[in-house]
């Protein structure tokens, strides 16, 4: 595990019509892309006072938070991850969960992750015993995905982003999903290692815009 850059930029659909064309004719799709695209499902946490997402709207630079995710609605694939930034850096750890697990961890009923032999059940048990954690916000996009070896550039643009306050309707196929309010929103995030390759740096460049912080979790909450 190693922390990595992690740039943001807020666009519109004609951006991404433009930059996605682009980006395509040198990197190649991500792996779990299915017919060009792949569908998200987050549940995000936090305690009784909002602290990851007050740590985010403060720009506090050193902080975390916990979500549970899956793809393309398949319960057979959850992870559990805890996204660390720290000055500017990010990183992303990971653990598997079944679907029972995390029903159970939903419902308040999480004692067993204390007995898992996985350090991060283990930190996520003691964040959800010592600081009430609780899920507050399943939030839902699609998302298109392109890596570059050099650098191990990941590029990824996030369209149809909706979010709900139900986190009992995590498995459902019809959850009563908010859109952004701002429609057509598209957020493109790049990431990479040590260096980004000129090329793509080139290729993704948008005159007269810088990267901007955007948080997904923080956009629904304020839906």
């Amino acid at each position: 595990m190693k922390y990595r850059h992690e740039y943001k930029h807020r666009i519109n659909r004609a951006d991404f019509l433009i930059l996605s064309g682009k980006i395509k004719l040198f990197a190649v799709p991500d792996e779990h892309c299915k017919n060009g695209s792949y569908f998200i499902r987050s549940l995000y946490f936090d305690n009784y006072m909002d602290k990851a997402l007050r740590e985010k709207l403060d720009g506090i630079s050193v902080r975390e938070k916990f979500r549970i995710r899956f793809y393309n609605m398949d319960d057979s694939f959850i992870l559990l991850e805890k996204k660390s930034k720290h000055k500017g850096l990010t990183l992303k750890e990971q653990a598997p969960l079944t679907r029972e697990q995390t029903e159970r961890i939903i419902a308040g009923d999480y004692e067993f992750l204390a007995e898992s032999d996985n350090t991060l059940l283990n930190d996520f048990f003691a964040k959800l015993e010592g600081e009430c954690l609780r899920p507050k916000l399943i939030v839902d996009y699609t998302r298109q995905a392109y890596v570059y070896a050099p650098g191990n550039v990941r590029v990824t643009f996030d369209y149809d982003i909706r979010s709900s306050v139900f986190a009992e309707d995590f498995f459902d196929d019809l959850v009563s999903a908010v859109p952004m309010s701002v429609p057509d929103t598209i957020i493109m995030e790049v990431k990479y290692d040590e260096f980004l390759p000129q090329i793509i740096a080139d290729l993704l460049r948008l005159d007269g815009r810088q990267a901007a912080t955007f948080s997904k979790y923080a956009a629904g909450r304020y839906i």
